[in-house]
């Protein structure tokens, strides 16, 4: 059985921040996860045929999100 999850970023807001944090972290994509940014969409699709598997990739992506995010918030904040 093939386990698929998506993470999207409607709000256009958050898709310029996802989009940036995306690009910088896609040298890190596995084969289970595929990432398309584009002017109307931006999300990321994980798929797996366990469901540990799938929650621990998506774990992992979500903290290295965050810590994307961080580092743009003190950016921000510098200029």
């Amino acid at each position: 059985m093939k386990i698929t999850g998506i993470i999207e970023f409607p709000d256009p807001e958050s898709r310029k921040s996802a989009s940036r944090i995306l690009k910088a972290l896609a040298p890190d994509n596995l084969k289970s996860m595929e990432s398309e940014i584009s002017d109307e969409r931006v999300a990321v699709r994980f798929h797996s045929e366990k469901i540990g598997s799938l929650l621990a990739t998506v774990d992992d992506f979500l903290m290295n999100v965050k810590i994307g995010e961080g580092v743009e918030q003190t950016l921000k904040k510098e200029k």
